[in-house]
């Protein structure tokens, strides 16, 4: 599936567990057929949101492989292969490809913090190593590493690599990226809250935490941004503030995974070291989601 049309909300799904820690394949199903038959754009395993840091190789492409058999080809699939040894990403990358996904996202290197020419030369040995179509991440709070427009903007002449999810949380620096990348280059949000502003700068769409709980309501909140209905989408962004803001309360993905199991859809169940969240940020949570009709109170 080409992506040469990429837009829209893309979901970074979690990753289920059972209560014993291993895969709950099943629940990963549910979950996908529930984000398609809300009207999700695309599907993205295995980042951030999905635990990727503390899944095993082969749990990595079994999430990727049930994802890609589920979808079954009614939404673009890019999947998570990021690290901080490029010859290991490289690798992951390749067994990815070989899965038949659509697309990569690939987290900037994290703890070992390169320049930006590190950066730069990190991605091109992973476009030179795949065919697949790739989304740089840009995400400093979790990688102590910021990719600076330039360096992006280097990277948009490899043909391969198409876009960038920016979550470096500053508006300035977005707004710069968003007046050097080329026409054509897409600009996702790696940020609910800021969704709106970055598709008003030019951005595409997003990469979203929150639409694991509200896929339908965050889709259409971008769709209405894409389409230029600002007044609608500030509408939508006002209800949906908050539950983007408390999913953040604690680390990502503890609380959107407690707001799951909340919903019924998954079991309640991380990988050390992320831990649950505690009853006070949980009911905070549960208010959030019961006044957009998610629970009952």
């Amino acid at each position: 599936m080409s992506l040469k049309n990429l837009q829209g909300c893309g979901t970074a799904l979690v990753t289920p567990f059972k209560t014993n820690g291993q895969l709950d394949e099943e629940a990963l199903k549910r979950l996908v057929d529930f984000q398609i038959s809300e009207g999700i754009d695309f599907l993205v395993p295995c980042g951030t949101t999905g635990e990727s840091a503390t899944l095993t190789t082969a749990e990595h492409l079994r999430v990727v492989e049930i994802v890609l058999h589920q979808a079954k080809g009614r939404v673009p699939v890019i999947a998570g292969a990021g690290g901080n040894n490029t010859m290991q990403v490289i690798e992951l990358a390749q067994r990815v490809e070989s899965l038949g996904v659509d697309g990569l996202l690939s987290v900037t290197p994290y703890y070992n913090k390169p320049t930006q020419e590190g950066l730069f030369q990190h991605y091109r040995a992973l476009a030179e190593a795949v065919k697949l179509p790739i989304i740089v991440y840009n995400v400093p709070g979790r990688t102590s590493t910021n990719l600076l427009p330039d360096t992006v903007v280097r990277l948009s002449a490899t043909e391969n690599i198409i876009g960038v999810k920016e979550a470096c949380g500053d508006i300035n620096q977005i707004n710069e990226l968003a007046v050097k990348i080329p026409e054509g280059f897409k600009m996702f949000s790696g940020d609910d809250a800021i969704t709106l502003p970055i598709i008003a700068l030019g951005g595409v769409g997003v990469i979203s935490v929150v639409s694991n709980q509200v896929p339908k309501m965050m889709t259409e909140l971008t769709r209405l941004c894409l389409e230029g209905k600002y007044e609608a989408a500030r509408s939508l962004q006002r209800q949906l503030y908050n539950l983007m803001k408390l999913n953040f309360i604690e680390t990502n993905p503890i609380p959107v995974k407690a707001g799951l199991a909340i919903m019924g859809l998954i079991e309640e169940s991380y990988r050390l070291p992320l831990v649950p969240m505690n009853e006070e940020n949980r009911r905070k949570l549960r208010n959030a989601m019961a006044e957009l009709r998610l629970v009952r109170t």
